[in-house]
Parts: C-alpha cells; structure tokens; sequence
C-alpha cells in the first residue's frame, strides 16, 4: 500500500532480507483473520491511468520516443512490485517455498523498477511524466479470489506476454544506437523467464492439488478471461524455458 515508489523499493528490498535472515514467517500469526481486498494498491498520483487506447505510441528514433517506451516498461515493473507483494499477502496456508518465490519476484521487479527510473533520468524524463493504463492491477482484482487462476493469468498471460515483444524492442533500440535500454531490457528478459517459470511451477502445483489437468484448466482459463489479451507471435523458446509445454504452445498459436 505504499505510494511513494522510493519508499517501496526500500520496503521491498527489506522483505526480502527480512525474510533471508528468517525473521518472517511463512505462516499467517493470525490465521482466521480476514484478507483485504485491496481495489487500488499504493501508487504515486502520477502517471496518470487511462484506457490502453488512449496511451500514446511514439517511434523511438528520439529520445521522447525512447523515453516513452521506457516508461510503459517501468509502470508495467512498478506494478509487477504490487501484484509480487499482493501474492504473498493474499494466498494463505501454501508452502514455504512460495512466499520465498514472490518474494523474490518482488526484490527484481523492483531492482528493475530503479533500473528504468534511472535510465528515464538520463533520458531527460522521470516516471510519472506519460499517461499510463491499469490492466496489469486490473487482472489482479479479477483473480484475487484463487491462487490458480492468479498464477494463469498473470505470470503465465501478462508477464509471459512481455517474453514475446521485448526482443523485437531489443532490436530496435539496438538500431537506434540505444546500447543503455537495451542494456536494462536484456536483464530485465532473462530474470522474467524466472518469473514466468514460477508461476509455471505454482500454477501446476495447484491443478495438481486439486486434480486438474493443467493444460486443459490453463487453456480453458484463458479461453475465460483473456483472449484478447493472448496474440502471436511468441517467443516459443523463452516460453519453453519458463515451463510452457507444446500442447500449450500449440493451443496459443490457435488462440491468436
């Protein structure tokens, strides 16, 4: 619930050790008591939050326009910090080994966050300066009633959509002679596949659970909540290193 993201950074990176040195625990201290929903996480007043049509596109054959893209990427990490965090929060009585996970999702997510900030600093701007939207916390609200769907849908959709379009950004920064964001988006690519494995793991871990055939629950689950969201192409070797199976791959190229 924390706004300021200076002060977000610091307390994420304090969960993390927190929980290293062991003095968290992986089990509720009070477990009959009620999670909140939690509608709109910490966020500063800005960016602004707009419908995705009305988020401005810019070539990044100039430093607005590189600015631009670097800050789509870093609204998208700032809120991956919320939707790591709210994981740990919400998701009550699994084993240990997830709350390590997420928590350490949330410690990259926001070492990238601080990555980008500076680099938008070099670029002249600062976050908050570009409109944005709220899809990401949106899909959030809409699965915070189950572990399983929340690990379908966000690690696996949302996140794994980004396995598929940063090498294209990649390239085009590299044309445009921008080494420094491509420099913060390769790390950003190869720590995320790590992401979307986890969620690959948890989200298999949970259809295990709970009988399911986890192709067909992944597949149907999308075919619920997301199809607008699912579009080729993919970057099928990423997604096969994040857990994905080609009956899955198969299905998605379908889909699109």
């Amino acid at each position: 619930m924390c706004a300021d993201p200076a002060d977000k950074l610091a307390l994420t990176a304090r969960m993390q050790s927190d929980w290293i040195a062991g003095k968290l625990a992986s089990k509720s201290a009070c477990p009959n008591c009620a999670v909140v929903a939690i509608a709109i996480p910490g966020r500063p007043d800005r960016p602004r939050l707009v419908p995705p049509r009305l988020v401005a596109s810019r070539g990044i054959g100039s430093p607005e326009g590189r600015a631009a893209l670097v800050h789509a990427v870093a609204h998208i990490e700032f809120n991956a910090i919320n939707l790591a965090c709210d994981a740990v929060y919400r998701f009550r009585g699994l084993p240990a080994e997830f709350y390590a996970d997420w928590i350490a999702v949330a410690a990259d997510e926001a070492r990238h966050f601080a990555m980008l900030q500076h680099r938008l600093t070099q670029l002249g701007s600062h976050y908050g300066a570009l409109d944005a939207h709220d899809g990401l916390w949106q899909m959030a609200v809409a699965t915070a009633h189950d572990a399983l769907v929340r690990m379908a849908l966000v690690p696996r959709v949302l996140e794994a959509r980004g396995l598929d379009v940063t090498p294209g950004m990649i390239e085009r920064l590299r044309s445009a002679g921008d080494s420094k964001t491509v420099d913060c988006l390769e790390t950003i690519l190869s720590e995320e596949i790590a992401h979307v494995a986890a969620g690959t793991h948890w989200f298999r871990y949970l259809c295990e659970q709970r009988g399911l055939d986890p192709d067909a629950t992944f597949l149907a689950l999308i075919d619920l909540h997301a199809r607008g969201i699912v579009r080729a192409p993919f970057n099928e070797s990423a997604r096969q290193r994040a857990g994905f199976t080609p009956t899955e791959i198969d299905a998605l190229n379908r889909f699109s």
